[in-house]
């Protein structure tokens, strides 16, 4: 049952763009996070700023936010696991939102763009990863296994 619901996605193709540039954003994010990558400050650096802004352990929560961006990004990005993805990816937006970003609309300190992730985010963990995903292959793979057996029974 779980397995069919991580997997399950619709024919939708507007899901797609959507998967490509959410899967996109957060690989960057998360490597900016995790590595320095893109003029990001690496993993000392995002501890150094978690922790001023109270958020500790910071090493701990810097790494757990890099990985939850850039794995979930990878996850997003191919359509494997997709709902487990951007699940991850809401959960990070979601802080990102309430803690940093509170209070404020326009950027530079915007909540806008935050939330405009989340929400992108929030449609694929609803609809799953659609069709030229990895997800759709397993889906068919699952749906067919589910037939055999009601069939052989």
């Amino acid at each position: 049952m779980f397995r069919k619901f991580i997997y399950a996605t619709g024919a939708t193709w507007f899901l797609l763009p959507v998967r490509l540039s959410v899967g996109a954003t957060f690989i960057a994010h998360g490597a900016q996070k995790l590595f320095g990558a893109f003029g990001g400050k690496g993993l000392v650096g995002t501890a150094a700023g978690f922790a001023n802004m109270g958020i500790n352990p910071s090493a701990f929560w810097a790494a757990l936010a890099g990985c939850g961006e850039f794995f979930g990004g990878l996850l997003v990005l191919i359509g494997l696991g997709t709902r487990l993805g951007a699940f991850s990816i809401c959960i990070v937006m979601i802080v990102a939102v309430l803690k940093v970003q509170w209070g404020f609309f326009f950027y530079p300190k915007g909540i806008e763009y935050s939330f405009s992730l989340l929400a992108g985010a929030f449609a694929l963990l609803i609809a799953g990863a659609g069709p030229f995903s990895v997800d759709w292959g397993i889906s068919k793979r699952i749906a067919r296994s589910s037939e055999r057996n009601k069939t052989s029974r």
